[in-house]
């Protein structure tokens, strides 16, 4: 069962920090720090059909597609994906991002499997 404070690991130096999980929001929320080494692969186009996700980025940058739409967002930029939308984050650079998933839902147990 994941929980705040465990440290998720993936490849290529991608690491997710977890703040606050479902088990302790009542499942309301998820929130995660993402850390992107630049050099972890660019992640399957995917969508969430009942999820919203709101990103800030706290270092560096990411480039994200939404919905065919794609832009860069640099330290200090915030912006959401709303449930349904087709979306892609990747970081060419080494980059630092404060992640929120609502309703929780078992995201964090998906990633802990993950990696």
């Amino acid at each position: 069962m994941p929980k705040a404070g465990q440290v998720i690991e993936g490849p290529d130096g991608f690491r997710l920090d977890l703040i606050r999980t479902g088990a302790e929001t009542g499942g309301e929320l998820l929130v995660m720090e993402a850390h992107y080494s630049g050099d972890s692969p660019m992640p399957p186009a995917h969508l969430h059909p009942g999820q919203d996700e709101r990103f800030t980025i706290l270092e560096g940058s990411v480039l994200m597609t939404i919905d065919g739409e794609e832009r860069r967002y640099d330290a200090g930029d915030t912006f959401a994906v709303p449930a349904g939308a087709v979306h892609q984050l990747f970081a060419d650079e080494p980059a630092r991002v404060h992640w929120e998933v609502r309703p929780a839902l078992r995201t964090a147990e998906f990633f802990e499997r993950l990696y």
